[in-house]
């Protein structure tokens, strides 16, 4: 029998092969309140690979776009000059181990889903 592997923070990275932190960027946003606020957000997701959702930690936009400097094999053409946020990010618990989505309160990935929303949030919604 092979030896087992053990996964860590440090070498977990070369196991993941979708390298799925690498292929989107979120932005925070404030939390939408208004009638206004959610038409905004409506017209954003309504872009190919755009998302929203919501998390403890607040509202956020998701584009779903992959780095330019990611390689062949899931590696960073860049590692050594990658920029400091890549450098910060903590890999203990990331999208190798569950689909980010798990934590997620609210997820809207297109225009339908966040209008249903808007729907049920505003009873006197009246586009859609």
């Amino acid at each position: 029998m092979g030896k087992k592997i053990k996964i860590t923070p440090e070498n977990k990275c070369s196991f993941c092969t979708a390298s799925k932190c690498c292929t989107y960027v979120t932005q925070q946003i404030d939390t939408p309140r208004s009638k206004d606020e959610f038409e905004t957000l409506l017209w954003q997701v309504s872009h190919e690979n755009v998302s929203a959702y919501k998390d403890e930690d607040g509202w956020f936009i998701l584009f779903d776009t992959p780095c330019t400097h990611l390689g062949p094999g899931g590696m960073c053409g860049i590692y050594d000059a990658r920029p400091e946020v890549c450098r910060e990010h903590d890999n203990d618990y990331c999208e190798y181990d569950a689909p980010a989505e798990d934590g997620f309160d609210l997820y809207f990935p297109d225009y339908d889903s966040l209008l249903k929303y808007c729907k049920k949030r505003f009873k006197k919604w009246k586009r859609g």
